[in-house]
């Protein structure tokens, strides 16, 4: 499998597969494809592991995309303006949040994780339920504005606003600490809480969150008037 990734904030990435390859991807996440691709739709693992993805943010049926008679081509994107980041695993696994999945190799498993400690499940922004990638080959993540990658050594820290995490490398902790003293809590317009990442591992941030955008554009959202009697 071949890949490209264009665009700038408004990325789309797309897989040029050889006979007998075959990619799956999250329900509506296909942009274009080849006149040959034939889709197919089903619970990627059966009935308990399509359950287990809908909790984890994804939807019960995957689709899978492969072509007939020769090469072919499809093409993906996010649904929110972004990043796309190929996420290379030859083994290891890789803990993502929730939603960030967008399409990867046969060779990946898809699976649900969860925080191990009940307040980073409450206020780490990504709630309880995160998202495991494993296996061999080659992942894509959609993330939320721009992307910042870091490879963390042995017992380096980064503290970093919750919501803006990606995903790290299982080798990597992670914990929810609170932002300073009662005055930063309160007054420094970072939130009540920071997540925590210590490495070793590699570890992907986003610049943008998107709950946060979402609750910037309400204000100008129109509003429905109620005429009274």
């Amino acid at each position: 499998m071949k890949y490209e990734i264009t665009g700038d904030n408004l990325q789309m990435v797309t897989l040029r597969l050889a006979p007998e390859e075959s990619i799956y991807a999250e329900a509506g996440a296909m942009v274009n494809m080849s006149g040959n691709v034939e889709m197919t739709t089903n619970m990627k693992g059966g009935l308990f592991k399509g359950i287990r993805r809908m909790i984890g943010g994804e939807s019960l049926f995957m689709t899978e995309f492969s072509p007939k008679g020769g090469e072919g081509f499809v093409s993906f994107a996010g649904n929110v303006p972004g990043k796309i980041v190929p996420l290379h695993l030859n083994g290891n696994d890789f803990i993502a949040q929730k939603d960030a999945f967008l399409c990867s190799e046969q060779g990946i498993d898809l699976d649900i994780t969860f925080t191990k400690k009940i307040r980073s499940g409450f206020f780490g922004g990504e709630g309880f339920i995160l998202q495991r990638l494993s296996g061999s080959g080659t992942a894509f993540l959609h993330c939320c504005g721009d992307v910042v990658e870091m490879t963390l050594k042995p017992g380096e820290v980064v503290r970093v606003e919750t919501g803006l995490v990606v995903g790290f490398d299982t080798s990597v902790e992670y914990s929810i600490e609170v932002a300073g003293g009662v005055r930063t809590v309160f007054f420094g317009g970072e939130g009540l809480f920071l997540t925590t990442l210590k490495g070793p591992g590699r570890v992907i941030l986003q610049s943008m969150d998107i709950a946060k955008l979402a609750a910037s554009l309400v204000p100008y959202l129109p509003r429905q008037q109620t005429s009274g009697r």
